[in-house]
């Protein structure tokens, strides 16, 4: 079925359908603005630069971690691998603790939660937020990274969780 929409009659319904259909990597992110540990899964994370090491990602206004990010100074970018289901689904559910249970983490000297195994984890200064529809754009310099052995990646498709 093809479906035709122009601006003026652009349903959310078919933009999220169109981009149901678009693999994504899969990253947690997690910080602690001082009212303790708080992380998210995303799924729209991005590169922007590697002169300075920039990357991106998006986070809805509603979401319980968004006071968070706004207030911290820095947050650690997880990318997840094939072994990080349950890992990636922890952190995308509501109402829930996120850290406590099966969550297997520690802080870093400079304070930050970081998650034990990830495939690789970025600690970044968070540079810049920009208000974006009903989310915000959050844009962060590496300052520091940990690199995991090789896995496959975790992607997000289809409102599911895959490997290749």
């Amino acid at each position: 079925m093809t479906v035709i929409a122009s601006r003026s009659t652009f349903d959310a319904a078919i933009f999220r359908q169109a981009f149901r259909r678009h693999a994504a990597g899969v990253a947690v992110v997690t910080a602690d603005a001082g009212r303790g540990a708080a992380g998210v899964t995303v799924t729209s994370l991005a590169s922007l630069s590697a002169e300075p090491p920039l990357l991106s990602f998006s986070i809805v206004a509603t979401a319980s971690v968004w006071p968070h990010l706004r207030d911290a100074e820095s947050a650690v970018v997880h990318l997840l691998g094939a072994g990080h289901t349950e890992l990636a689904r922890t952190f995308a559910t509501s109402g829930i603790d996120r850290f406590g249970g099966a969550t297997r983490w520690r802080r870093l000297p400079t304070g930050e939660p970081v998650l034990d195994d990830a495939a690789a984890w970025l600690r970044i200064s968070i540079e810049h937020r920009h208000p974006a529809g009903g989310s915000h754009l959050i844009i962060g310099r590496v300052e520091e990274a940990e690199l995991a052995g090789e896995s496959a990646p975790l992607l997000y498709h289809a409102g599911k969780f895959h490997v290749l």
